[in-house]
């Protein structure tokens, strides 16, 4: 079974666009296994303590995240570069994210990328 880690930003988009990520997953990728690792947990915790937009969407990722995804610990703090070594490892087929600097690190690694095309699709890039 293939196991896709995601980013923050990918957990924050179905509060903020008409997109049903795990819906879209399934639909990519048939079966797998949704992980995050734990600084993407932490990071969408504490957007979540904060107000506004971003503190609800934040709050709707870290449910998403606790109910669909198992939590991977890494030795990294920073949810970037704990993604980034899950793809150089190949501890993880692919990652979803929409950040775009990621999204080049990842696919340097060789690692696939999903990402939001549109505003309700996800693609794949390969590498």
């Amino acid at each position: 079974m293939q196991a896709v880690a995601i980013d923050t930003n990918a957990l924050l988009l179905p509060a903020t666009q008409p997109l049903r990520l795990f819906e879209e997953l399934d639909r990519l990728l048939g079966d797998y296994d949704a992980v995050v690792p734990q600084a993407v947990h932490d990071e969408l915790v504490a957007l979540a303590a904060g107000a506004g937009e971003t503190a609800s969407a934040a709050s709707v990722g870290v449910d998403l995240a606790t109910d669909r995804c198992g939590t991977l610990r890494t030795d990294v703090s920073y949810a970037d570069d704990a993604l980034h070594a899950l793809a150089v490892s190949e501890d993880v087929d692919a990652v979803v994210t929409n950040d775009g600097p990621l999204k080049e690190r990842v696919l340097d690694a060789g690692t696939p990328v999903i990402h939001l095309r549109g505003r309700t699709q996800l693609t794949i890039t390969r590498p």
